[in-house]
């Protein structure tokens, strides 16, 4: 069964590329079929070439972008933030939620250590409260003095 498998192969090839150029020499329509090829196969490579020329730009803004997004995580010599603009940083970033009781949280900074104090309604706000203040880049030490309603406020330990 493999022995007619190659010459088989080799006559339809032959049959289609006779096929092809009864096709393309045909003395009525031949010549117009052979400029509609070569006008696609021009298209098709310009167009191939723009679409390369764009994947080419996009991988490597991407690259660029990467590598820009990489070096701003490294540990460098960035300038360490005063207290004020460290406890703006925090309270941007605390009070972006819409359930934070705004006017019942004071948050200041001092050396680099946050203090949140004020009333809470929820226990649970606390904590939040104080994890979201520890993730602000600039900031030691979080320490935490909020309280429930009920609770009196605890005293900051040195």
């Amino acid at each position: 069964m493999r022995r007619f498998s190659r010459p088989l192969t080799l006559s339809l090839a032959a049959a289609a590329v006779g096929a092809g150029l009864v096709w393309f020499l045909d003395p009525s329509s031949g010549r117009r079929r052979r400029h509609v090829v070569r006008d696609k196969g021009v298209s098709l490579a310009r167009h191939g070439a723009h679409r390369g020329r764009r994947v080419v730009r996009h991988a490597s803004s991407d690259a660029v972008g990467l590598g820009k997004r990489l070096a701003h995580n490294l540990p460098g010599n960035e300038p360490e933030l005063d207290d004020a603009t460290l406890a703006h940083k925090v309270e941007s970033i605390v009070f972006r939620d819409h359930d934070v009781p705004k006017g019942q949280i004071n948050i200041n900074a001092e050396r680099g250590v946050v203090f949140l104090r004020g009333q809470v309604e929820r226990p649970e706000l606390v904590e939040v409260l104080e994890a979201r203040a520890r993730k602000v880049k600039g900031v030691r030490d979080v320490r935490n003095l909020l309280h429930l309603p009920a609770d009196s406020p605890p005293q900051p330990r040195e």
